[in-house]
């Protein structure tokens, strides 16, 4: 009972805060995208991950939330098109396929489509973003190497969407 209450005042205040501009609309629709995905990542766990802590890796994430709130517009939305687009690549894999629950990776990469789409109508013909063009994909090679390395095994998987999990929280 309490939980729906919480839910009706967020849902209240959503609908009675002033209009906006169109930035922060297309920031709001970008959360909620970020937000769905967010969930079915956290609904694909298979193992608990405490059982996986002996393979932990550091991936070396090349921001933290201060460096990316600070982007400038045009580079955020390009790092977070990057960042979705990378998402999608790797668990439309036959790995990835091999690894989660059918339904749950088929609607994931159904969420993770669609955000791309909202980018890429944000961005239109704007995507220039030299550096982070670089350090977003070798930041996922060192994440497909792991997997690689570690056979696709499920800890392996399980540490890998837990990663990916956090760092959607900071986009």
């Amino acid at each position: 009972m309490a939980q729906i209450s919480l839910w009706l005042v967020a849902g209240a205040m959503l609908c009675s805060s002033p209009a906006g501009s169109l930035e922060e609309d297309l920031l709001w629709i970008h959360r909620g995208d970020n937000l769905r995905v967010f969930n079915l990542l956290r609904q694909l766990q298979k193992i608990p991950p405490h059982l996986c802590l002996g393979d932990r890796n550091d991936f070396k994430f090349p921001w933290n939330r201060g460096t990316i709130t600070q982007m400038q517009k045009t580079q955020h939305t390009c790092f977070h098109h990057l960042m979705i687009m990378q998402i999608f690549t790797l668990f439309r894999t036959q790995h990835s396929l091999a690894a989660w629950d059918h339904t749950l990776l088929s609607q994931l990469l159904s969420s993770l489509h669609h955000s791309l789409e909202h980018l890429e109508q944000r961005e239109g013909e704007n995507r220039a973003c030299p550096t982070l063009g670089i350090l977003v994909p070798k930041y996922f090679q060192r994440i497909h190497n792991y997997l690689r390395e570690k056979k696709y095994s499920a800890c392996a998987w399980e540490v890998v969407r837990v990663e990916v999990t956090v760092r959607l929280l900071v986009l």
